[in-house]
This record gives C-alpha cells, structure tokens and sequence, in this order.
C-alpha cells in the first residue's frame, strides 16, 4: 500500500515530538490546575476582567465541554472555556482564559497573522481533505497534473500551520504580561502560568512540524512516480 513505504520515516521526528507534546501539556497543566492563585480568581473572572479592560464588553465568556477546548471565536465573538477552566481558581486555569482573552485582543487590533489565519480557513478546510484524495489519485492513475494540485493544496496546510504559529505565541505573551502588569498572578505563579502556555505551544510548533514532514514526503513520493 502505498501509505507503507520508505517515505514513512520522515515523519517519526514529528510524531515523537508530537507524542511528547501531548504528555507535556496534560502533565503540566495537570500540575498547575493544583496551584491556586492567590488571589482565587476563576477562569471565567479572569477573562471577563481582561477583556471588559481592554473594552471588550461585547465579547461573552461561555462554557465549552471537554477538557483543554478552550477557544476564541472570532467568527462569533465569543470566547468559550472548558469547565476545568472556567470555574478554575488555579494557575493554569488562569493562564488560558488569558491566553484565549489574547486572540480577542489581537481580533480587536486587527493583527495582521490572525487576520490572515482566519482568511485562509476556508481553503485550508477544503484543501486538508481534497489534497489526499487528488494526490494518491494522481499516484494510483499516473497523472502527475493530479499529483502536482494535491501537493498544491497540501502546501495551503502548511501555510496555515506556519502562521498559527505567531499568532498563539503572540497570545502567550500578551495574557503573560497582563497576569503581571494587573496583578492577576504573583511571582511564581506567572512561571507556572508560563509552563502551561510553554507547553501548549509545543504542541503548535509539533504541528507545524508534522506538516513539513507530510509535505516533504509527498514531494518524494510524486517525484518517484
């Protein structure tokens, strides 16, 4: 099958990171939805604060399901927080409704790789799934034209990946110097707030890293057929 072959073994680099990535942000967040803060703010509180003082009263702050689902939505406006995180007095839970209270922030500023991000999701949801489909066609029927629109498309994946990356960094270091500035988090706790978003982004740069990889390997293969 041609999913099974030599090429596979570019990929391992990023599944190995991708693999700890994941470990690294259950455990520290784990670890840090121990520390309360000190001054026993919730999640939700927290976002709400931020947001009504960089004048976001418009944006509401909802519940989500799940566990590290938090998100902004810039389609709605509106952000959600996971349980863990919206009734959460801990670090961690602090340190993401800031993080996600970020991405409102860089929405209001109009930052340019968040617009861009938000731009080109349309064609990247389009792209993910048709790329595959036109590639291996390609690769199945000889017709390298297919081949060459599936790598193509492909290409629009690793765009997206690439430029998730400033914008989550971007929030990291927002929500980090906010905590401080305000006196949200103390000392020690905007380390461990810092571990938690650390971590998170890991597993962004793992992505990133995973579509290269994917990306390189379809070069290989279409050049070999």
């Amino acid at each position: 099958m041609y999913f099974y072959d030599s090429t596979m073994i570019i990929l391992l680099p990023a599944i190995i990171i991708s693999t700890f990535a994941q470990i690294k942000i259950k455990s520290s967040f784990s670890k840090y939805s121990k520390v309360n803060s000190a001054n026993g703010y919730t999640g939700a509180q927290v976002a709400k604060m931020l947001l009504e003082g960089d004048g976001l009263f418009d944006v509401p702050v909802e519940l989500v399901g799940g566990k590290l689902t938090d998100h902004y939505d810039p389609s709605k406006r509106v952000m959600r927080l996971s349980e863990d995180v919206y009734y959460g007095t801990s670090v961690a839970a602090i340190g993401v409704a800031a993080h996600e209270t970020g991405h409102a922030i860089q929405h209001k500023e109009n930052y340019v790789p968040l617009k861009l991000r938000n731009a080109i999701v349309p064609a990247v949801n389009f792209s993910s799934n048709a790329s595959w489909l036109l590639f291996f066609m390609g690769v199945i029927l000889s017709i390298s034209s297919l081949i060459s629109i599936g790598i193509i498309l492909f290409s629009a994946v690793v765009a997206f990946q690439l430029i998730t990356l400033p914008v989550e960094f971007n929030a990291s270091s927002r929500a980090l110097k906010i905590l401080e500035s305000r006196n949200i988090l103390y000392g020690n706790e905007i380390k461990g707030a810092k571990s938690v978003l650390s971590a998170a982004a890991l597993t962004y740069l793992s992505a990133a890293l995973m579509a290269i990889s994917q990306l390189v390997r379809l070069i290989l293969i279409g050049r070999d057929r």
